[in-house]
């Protein structure tokens, strides 16, 4: 149990400093997934007052699996979407359940577990949001069915367009509970409810919104295209020649789950080398699961083309293509803008210089264990609002970040990964600000050989038990035994 390391639903830190009542702030967070509710509870912790705005009726944010569709653009051309979640039925998440959990509430399987996998079903891990959320009691701190519309700056600037000053911030939220609102923007402004605040966390996720690629014809193509986003089940899709486009995890899964029932599944790739040893065992195993390069072009009477100059007939194309980083809220006079998925000027992917530490973004780094990542940067603005923490001067943030961008120029990395970091050790820096312990090597070692056993055995990897040393090293860590106990998995298949 947590219970002797929580009180009042707040963690009781041995370090934890008096909070002067001159540095409470009025925080919004926006979004009620892993990072908004790990952010709520740490500036809770430091004294702040928090409202927390989540536009669905319950908390978990991505992993609230959401089966209704239909009202859904099926590309998601849609200034604010229907749907939030873009998580398939079928989904297992990718990393060991070990190495996901917050420092302080592991992610472990419990004895009577809807789901006690290793690597369960997106439900266990919206379960153990929720359980997150009722052991430091958040739900108080939580508005449901309430979508932000505009966030704004109320602010004075100098000659040199810097804020200077206060920073306060304007919100505007709407009800959304009726599900047959329009939310295009289209609805009466008096249902708005307009509020202000010091300080804003933007924590609304970044797998919603569909990064589409731009292919010839793809306007004019008459038949049935769609994005990962509004996939959910593979019925739809029976007898159906369908190409999905994207060789990343969702494309391989998406591709797995139609094999039952699709005639043909056509997984197209930019690139021959991103062919892993899995998806080439998968693809000898499955007669209707074909390789193609990348399309050329979408013809009128159903053909799609590749760059190879072969082409098929296809009922469906499945963009599988990824996401973009969208704030359709968020208006900081062109301070923040998003460009081909370059979230910036943001110190440390958190915070724009001359906004910080008002207005701070949490989640926004890829491609790491995110959970203990959230944490860490939920500590550090808690604790810059609360006045515990500085940040550097305005001049030295920028020299941070335009550092940063030409050390992604030079390694020749695409602007639209710029927040792909892959880098254990950036999380461990990064924790350096808060003092947040570095990543355990257990936990690093488990993240390495999941990456490794997915790369060599896609459809099994899952449910193979061959780290059983670093498994063992986990469950007698403090990570697991501050519960009182030691605790193993129950089930790894």
């Amino acid at each position: 149990m947590v219970s002797e390391r929580v009180k009042n639903g707040v963690k009781v830190d041995d370090h934890q400093l008096f909070v002067n009542s001159t540095n409470i702030k009025k925080v919004c967070v926006i979004g009620a997934g892993a990072s908004g509710l790990v952010a709520a509870r740490e500036l809770r912790k430091e004294g702040h007052k928090v409202i927390v705005f989540e536009q669905n009726d319950d908390v978990g944010g991505q992993w609230l699996y959401d089966p209704n569709v239909q009202n859904e653009h099926p590309l998601g051309r849609s200034k604010f979407l229907n749907v939030h979640s873009s998580i398939y039925s079928s989904l297992r998440i990718a990393s060991p359940r070990e190495i996901m959990g917050f420092s302080d509430f592991p992610f472990v399987a419990k004895k009577f577990a809807h789901d006690s996998r290793r690597f369960p079903g997106h439900y266990e891990l919206f379960l153990y949001l929720k359980d997150f959320c009722r052991c430091f009691d958040l739900n108080q701190l939580i508005r449901f069915n309430t979508r932000v519309e505009y966030v704004g700056i109320i602010d004075h600037k100098n000659k040199n367009n810097i804020v200077v000053g206060d920073i306060q911030w304007v919100v505007r939220s709407r009800d959304c509970k009726c599900k047959h609102k329009k939310i295009n923007g289209d609805d009466d402004d008096e249902d708005l409810i307009e509020e202000v605040f010091d300080a804003v966390v933007v924590a609304n996720g970044h797998y919603s919104h569909p990064r589409l690629p731009t292919i010839k014809g793809m306007d004019k193509w008459k038949r049935k295209q769609i994005h990962s986003h509004v996939y959910r089940v593979p019925d739809p899709f029976c007898n159906e020649v369908v190409v999905v486009v994207g060789n990343s995890q969702s494309g391989q899964d998406i591709s797995l789950d139609l094999i039952e029932v699709a005639k043909e599944i056509h997984l197209s790739t930019k690139s021959l080398d991103t062919v892993t040893q899995g998806l080439s065992k998968v693809i000898q195993k499955y007669q209707n699961l074909h390789l193609q390069p990348q399309i050329e072009s979408l013809e009128e009477d159903g053909r799609v083309v590749f760059v190879d100059g072969s082409s098929i007939v296809a009922d469906t194309i499945l963009y599988c293509t990824g996401y973009s980083y969208a704030f359709p809220f968020l208006d900081t006079k062109g301070i923040v803008v998003v460009d081909d998925d370059r979230v910036g000027p943001l110190y440390e992917h958190t915070f724009p210089p001359s906004l910080a530490p008002s207005l701070s973004f949490i989640g926004i780094p890829r491609k790491l264990i995110g959970f203990p990542f959230f944490e860490s940067q939920a500590i550090w603005i808690a604790q810059l609002l609360s006045g515990k923490r500085t940040l550097p001067s305005y001049d030295d943030m920028m020299q941070s970040i335009k550092q940063f961008y030409h050390s992604k120029d030079i390694a020749g990395i695409p602007k639209h990964n710029t927040h792909d970091l892959a880098e254990f050790e950036y999380c461990d820096r990064y924790g350096d600000n808060v003092g947040f312990p570095h990543l355990e090597e257990w936990r690093k070692k488990l993240c390495v050989t999941a990456i490794i056993n997915s790369s060599n055995n896609l459809e099994t990897f899952r449910d193979l038990m061959d780290d059983d040393e670093d498994l063992q090293e986990a469950y007698q860590s403090p990570h697991f035994t501050q519960l009182g106990a030691q605790v193993f998995p129950l089930d790894h298949m």
